[in-house]
């Protein structure tokens, strides 16, 4: 007779198995499937997801659970409780028709928000985001919540997070980074036009592939391609999928296929004998963001990277042969109030958050409707960063979240920014000069640390356990603003 523990592992088993195909069916929308697809494949995905969330629910599952406590005896198994336990909790409170009708729209809606981009379209795309927010709030007042709105589904993201909690690391970190930005607008303009053009995408994706194979991603486990927004994906420790994207600016894609190799990395990371369980994984979104932020801006814009990897991309482009270290640093490390989140400096891109957070909050809260946000969009990036973007595939239509239903998500990038140099901070005192090792092209030592650390522990710790273990203390912005501050000062000679 099996245990309790026993049925709960097969039955997670075939939670995880939906969960793959539905993530397998999303990733293939964004990458290869053709536009004539997209209805078809809301059905399909309104279906699985049906299918996954009332197999994850049903009182067979809960039964096991609770059986299972008396019978988990390793520190493995009492951890995987924890989290099976948490997540059906959040799961119970929605019903199986929201969930389905969500992902139903939400495949539907990624093909109307690439129309829209493409096209400029806020007013076409308008009534279908609305339907999105919409579902949201059913989704917010299931789950429930006792001060703000946003709360509840934020907490799907990061867990224990709340809007008091947003708004005060925003305005811990807002004013140091505003006074550096203006000391550094000070010193004149970076011209890094040299790095806009006609760039080849077959040189583009062999160089990309080949810099995110060296810090350590691994290509036997996992491929590279293309889509409208770059993301990362998998189904188990042994397939995880990076895309990347082409523009005129050379850097969107090596900075892009560097910065989703850290969200690879983190998953491929897991053990593997938690490899299709509810261990596996990045423990949080903030977590999985610190470690796309440190490949991306601690190890991939620094001075040792390039030092090594310059030569290799002359090489493939030789229009850039004549430009020097320390030119080529102050382009790609160029500090200037821009238009694009994903394509912003380390040190504006909190501000592109901030934005997207206050709007979130204020559509769901009712303070804003759908059909204004254009215009509360343009006012917050006048407020906030000096410009207005000159239309909306620019402004509010750039990023593909909204269409997804991940509304909450957001605040959970600039968390990632701060902790990125608090757990930097960390490894640093075990690893001994690690920007000498990456001057020589060696990262072993430093994904070997972040492997240890952070990646193998998948969500067997909370977020705020994990943190405090690898970091010795709880989140906390001084590192983030310290290391910033040291970085651009040196670059701008201030």
């Amino acid at each position: 007779m099996k245990s309790s523990l026993e049925i709960l592992k097969e039955r997670m088993g075939d939670v995880n198995a939906l969960g793959a195909a539905m993530a397998m069916m999303d990733w293939d929308q964004q990458t290869y499937m053709p536009r004539g697809g997209a209805e078809a494949r809301a059905n399909h995905l309104e279906c699985l997801s049906k299918m996954h969330h009332d197999i994850f629910i049903a009182d067979e599952t809960r039964k096991a659970l609770e059986g299972a406590k008396a019978e988990a005896s390793s520190e493995d198994d009492v951890a995987l409780l924890r989290v099976i336990g948490r997540d059906l909790d959040l799961a119970t409170k929605l019903p199986s028709e929201l969930v389905a009708r969500k992902t139903k729209l939400s495949a539907i809606a990624h093909e109307e928000w690439v129309r829209a981009r493409t096209q400029d379209d806020f007013e076409g795309f308008a009534p279908t985001l609305e339907q999105m927010f919409e579902i949201v709030k059913e989704e917010a007042h299931h789950l429930g919540f006792t001060d703000h709105i946003y709360d509840a589904v934020t907490d799907q993201y990061e867990e224990g997070a709340t809007a008091a909690d947003w708004k005060k690391m925003f305005e811990a970190i807002k004013g140091p980074q505003v006074e550096l930005v203006k000391a550094i607008q000070a010193t004149g303009p970076v011209d890094d036009s040299r790095l806009y053009g006609e760039w080849d995408r077959q040189k583009q994706s062999q160089f990309t592939e080949m810099i995110v194979s060296k810090i350590g991603f691994d290509f036997n486990r996992g491929r590279q391609d293309t889509a409208p927004h770059p993301f990362c994906t998998g189904w188990s420790v042994g397939d995880i999928r990076l895309t990347t994207r082409y523009k005129p600016y050379l850097g969107s894609a090596i900075f892009g296929s560097l910065h989703e190799a850290g969200h690879g990395m983190y998953e491929q990371g897991s053990p593997a004998a938690w490899d299709l369980t509810s261990l596996a994984g990045g423990v949080s979104l903030g977590l999985h963001e610190s470690q796309s932020r440190t490949w991306e801006n601690i190890v991939g814009r620094s001075e040792a990277f390039w030092s090594h990897f310059l030569p290799n991309l002359q090489e493939s482009f030789p229009q850039l042969a004549d430009i020097e270290l320390g030119s080529f640093m102050r382009m790609i490390n160029k500090v200037e109030p821009s238009l694009i989140r994903v394509e912003a400096d380390e040190l504006t891109y909190n501000l592109h958050v901030l934005v997207r957070f206050e709007i979130e909050c204020a559509v769901l809260e009712g303070s804003l409707e759908v059909k204004d946000l254009p215009e509360a969009w343009n006012a917050k990036y006048k407020e906030y960063l000096g410009i207005t973007p000159p239309n909306n595939a620019q402004g509010c239509l750039q990023d593909v979240h909204w269409s997804m239903g991940s509304i909450g998500y957001f605040p959970t990038y600039s968390m990632g920014n701060i902790l990125s140099y608090q757990i930097w901070n960390s490894l640093e005192k075990d690893v001994k000069n690690p920007f000498d090792l990456i001057a020589k092209g060696e990262f072993e030592s430093i994904l070997g640390w972040l492997q240890k650390n952070i990646y193998s522990q998948g969500r067997k710790h909370t977020p705020k356990d994990l943190i405090k273990a690898a970091t010795g203390e709880e989140m906390n912005t001084k590192y983030y603003l310290d290391g910033l501050g040291a970085k651009y000062r040196k670059l701008y000679s201030l």
